[in-house]
């Protein structure tokens, strides 16, 4: 089904990208147990839609408890919100508030688009719901690929492709894309033009740069640079102010970069829940100042970001 949603380009880039992913997925100790749940899932009427934000996913089954514990097998469940065969999995973050925020200024009509850190695809059948022709998504979790294999069990065929690979490792002929997006990445790069770069040489000439990423209140032109933790994640390695990120933007080669929403992340956007029960962002936070982390730095807000490659690149 992969090889033929990603049909339009060249055969021999299809068949590495899809032998990349086959590979990053046979390395994780938990496939077996994963593949194991997938067996127990329900046959279902597929088809798929959105309503106040969330994806439903096939007819609801009879057996709701038994299928909630199948889909409990696959926690924790972090992008959504979702109802799969009827029953809500209610997931870590409102991606839909987010979604919400940058909708109105997106025109994705029948275009090919590159979501990278696309955890679970969620966004996928929110960018195909927006008229889009086709979602590749990848991303280095296996977990998160189960589950977009998951979610597709109830949603039945559609062309939202995820590959269990970094953007760095996908074929260089993966490319010529309309739109990329690029949310919640950034910061986790050490190198952070050279993932500017990256993205960029995936984009067709004129394409757009949808960024998403964490950044500081101010104008300051030196990025935040946490010495171990932010938020309790070990991997944040550089948060710009607008201004700068605008800056790191230009100096990549974008042009027309405007910031189109800065806002904080609230608990009631990102938190614990059944489908995830593990720490979230209020135990990220100073509890005696929930403006600061709790190692001391400024709490978490994301700015969205849009811009284009020149039309020669």
């Amino acid at each position: 089904m992969k090889a033929q949603l990603l049909s339009h380009f060249d055969p021999t880039v299809v068949d590495t990208a899809l032998d990349a992913h086959t590979t990053s997925l046979e390395r994780h100790g938990d496939l077996a147990r994963w593949r194991s749940a997938i067996r127990e899932l329900p046959e279902v009427d597929t088809g798929w839609r959105l309503a106040g934000g969330r994806l439903l996913a096939g007819e609801p089954v009879a057996d709701q408890a038994g299928l909630s514990e199948t889909l409990r097998a696959f926690i924790p469940w972090r992008k959504g919100p979702l109802n799969l065969g009827g029953v809500p999995v209610d997931t870590e973050w409102r991606s839909d508030w987010k979604w919400d925020r940058i909708a109105p200024h997106l025109n994705l009509d029948g275009k090919r688009i590159l979501d990278v850190g696309a955890g679970n695809g969620y966004f996928g059948w929110r960018m195909l719901e927006a008229g889009a022709r086709l979602v590749v998504g990848c991303d280095p979790t296996q977990l998160f690929v189960i589950q977009h294999q998951v979610i597709s069990h109830f949603a039945g065929p559609a062309p939202n492709v995820l590959l269990a690979l970094r953007l760095e490792d996908l074929p260089s002929g993966l490319a010529g894309f309309d739109t990329v997006f690029s949310m919640g990445v950034l910061y986790h790069r050490r190198d952070h033009l050279a993932h500017l770069q990256d993205l960029s040489a995936r984009l067709a000439p004129g394409g757009e740069l949808l960024l998403e990423t964490l950044v500081i209140d101010g104008d300051a032109m030196e990025p935040l640079k946490p010495e171990d933790r932010y938020a309790n994640m070990r991997n944040v390695h550089a948060l710009p102010s607008v201004p700068l990120l605008v800056k790191w933007l230009e100096q990549a080669g974008y042009q027309e970069v405007r910031c189109l929403d800065v806002t904080a992340t609230t608990g009631d956007e990102q938190r614990t829940t059944d489908w995830m029960p593990f720490h979230s962002l209020a135990d990220a936070l100073d509890p005696d100042e929930p403006s600061r982390t709790r190692e001391g730095h400024p709490a978490p807000r994301r700015a969205v970001l849009h811009c284009r490659k020149a039309d020669w690149g």
